[in-house]
C-alpha cells in the first residue's frame, strides 16, 4: 500500500507540472487567480487523474513489492514453513479490496462533483468557450413526440424553422411549425412566432395560425449544446437518467455515455485481476530479477489498456454493445490471471 500511494503521488506530481507548463499562458492571459487555479482546478484535477491510473499502479506496486521479497528469498522460507500461495495471496486481496472500494466511490460519487467545478474552470480559463450556434437539431422529447429546429443561436436565444410533431403509433395527430422561436429565460418557456398548428382528428384537419404563441416544449437551450465531456460531471444516478434521456431522444451519443457508466464499474474491478497477475508473475525468484518482472508486468498492463481501447472502438462503431465492450477485457484477463496463478503454483 505504501508503494502504491508513493507511486501514485509521484505520477500526480509529474502530471501537475506538465499540465501547468501547458496551460500557464491561458491562466495568465485570462486572469485566473492563484487561489482559483489551486482550489478550483488542481484540487479537482488530482482525484480524476489519480483514479485514472489507480489499477495500473496497483499492478506495478504488487510486482515491485513482491519481486523485492522474492529476490531476498522471503517466499522460500514461507513456503518451507507450510504457507500456501493462496494464503499468501489473501493480504493482497485485502489491499486490492480497499483500493477497489476507494476507486469505485471516487469514480461514481466524488469525481463527478469535482469535474463540475473543474470543467467550469476550464470553460472559463482554458478552452475557447462554447459554440454559439447549433444546426439541424433532432430530438424525441417523449414517446411519439419529435422536435426539430434548423438553427439555434445561443447568444440571442433564437431558433429558426422549428417543427414539433406528435404521433400515435404511425398516425400523425398534430404538427406545429414556426418560422422563429425565442427562449424566455424568466418564464422558462418558448415563444413561437409566425406559427402554424395542424391538428388531425377523425380524418378532419384543423389549422391554427398566429403571430406569436407561448409554448412549453420540454427542451432548453442547454440541451442543444451539451458536450460529451458533460457526462464526466454526472454521478451514477444522474448518468443513468441522462442515458435514459438520450435513448428517448434517439441520439447516437448514448453509446459514449453507456461506456462511461460501465467503465466506472469495470475499471475498479480490474484492480483484483491485475493484483492476481502481478502476484503470480513476481512470487517466483527469477534469474532476471526485478527488471524482468516489471518488464513482463508492463507488457501485460499495456496489452490490457490497448485491448480495452479496441473493444470500446467496436462499441462506438456499433459492432458491440457498450456493456460487452467494457467488460470483455476484464473477462479475458481474468482467465489469464487464473492461468498465470495456476502455472505459478506448480
Amino acid at each position: 500500500m505504501g508503494t502504491f500511494f508513493l507511486a501514485l503521488f509521484l505520477i500526480v506530481c509529474v502530471a501537475v507540472v506538465f499540465d501547468i507548463s501547458e496551460k500557464i499562458d491561458n491562466f495568465i492571459s485570462r486572469g485566473a487567480t492563484v487561489t482559483d487555479i489551486i482550489f478550483k482546478y488542481y484540487l479537482n484535477f488530482i482525484p480524476n487523474f489519480a483514479n485514472l491510473f489507480c489499477a495500473l499502479f496497483v499492478f506495478i506496486s504488487v510486482i515491485f513489492f513482491t519481486s523485492k521479497m522474492a529476490s531476498k528469498s522471503e517466499f522460500i522460507a514461507m513456503f518451507a514453513s507450510g504457507i500456501s500461495r493462496f494464503r499468501l495471496l489473501r493480504p493482497y486481496f485485502v489491499g486490492g479490496l480497499l483500493i477497489t472500494a476507494f476507486s469505485f466511490i471516487l469514480g461514481n460519487y466524488v469525481i463527478p462533483d469535482c469535474n463540475k467545478e473543474r470543467l467550469a474552470f476550464e470553460e472559463k480559463f482554458v478552452t475557447r468557450g462554447q459554440r454559439i450556434s447549433s444546426f439541424n437539431i433532432h430530438r424525441q422529447l417523449e414517446p411519439g413526440v419529435y422536435f426539430y429546429i434548423e438553427n439555434f443561436n445561443r447568444d440571442h436565444g433564437v431558433g429558426l424553422r422549428m417543427s414539433l410533431e406528435k404521433f400515435e403509433g404511425v398516425e400523425l395527430k398534430s404538427k406545429m411549425t414556426a418560422d422563429m422561436i425565442q427562449w424566455d429565460e424568466a418564464k422558462q418557456t418558448w415563444k413561437a412566432k409566425d406559427y402554424c398548428i395542424r391538428t388531425f382528428s377523425d380524418g378532419i384537419e384543423t389549422i391554427e395560425t398566429g403571430a406569436q404563441k407561448d409554448t412549453s416544449i420540454r427542451i432548453t437551450p442547454d440541451d442543444f449544446f451539451k458536450k460529451l465531456s458533460a457526462v464526466e460531471a454526472l454521478n451514477a444516478k444522474e448518468l443513468r437518467d441522462f442515458i435514459a434521456e438520450q435513448k428517448l431522444s434517439g441520439t447516437s451519443a448514448v453509446v459514449s455515455s453507456e461506456i462511461e457508466l460501465y467503465n466506472r464499474m469495470a475499471t475498479p474491478f480490474s484492480t483484483f485481476i491485475l493484483t492476481i497477475i502481478g502476484f503470480s508473475l513476481s512470487v517466483k525468484k527469477r534469474r532476471g530479477g526485478l527488471g524482468l518482472n516489471i518488464a513482463l508486468g508492463m507488457l501485460l498492463s499495456f496489452s490490457y489498456i490497448l485491448f480495452q481501447r479496441f473493444s470500446t472502438t467496436f462499441a462506438l462503431n456499433g459492432m458491440l454493445s457498450a456493456m460487452l465492450a467494457v467488460w470483455v477485457p476484464n473477462f479475458i484477463f481474468a482467465i489469464i490471471a487464473v492461468v498465470v496463478y495456476l502455472t505459478a503454483s506448480k
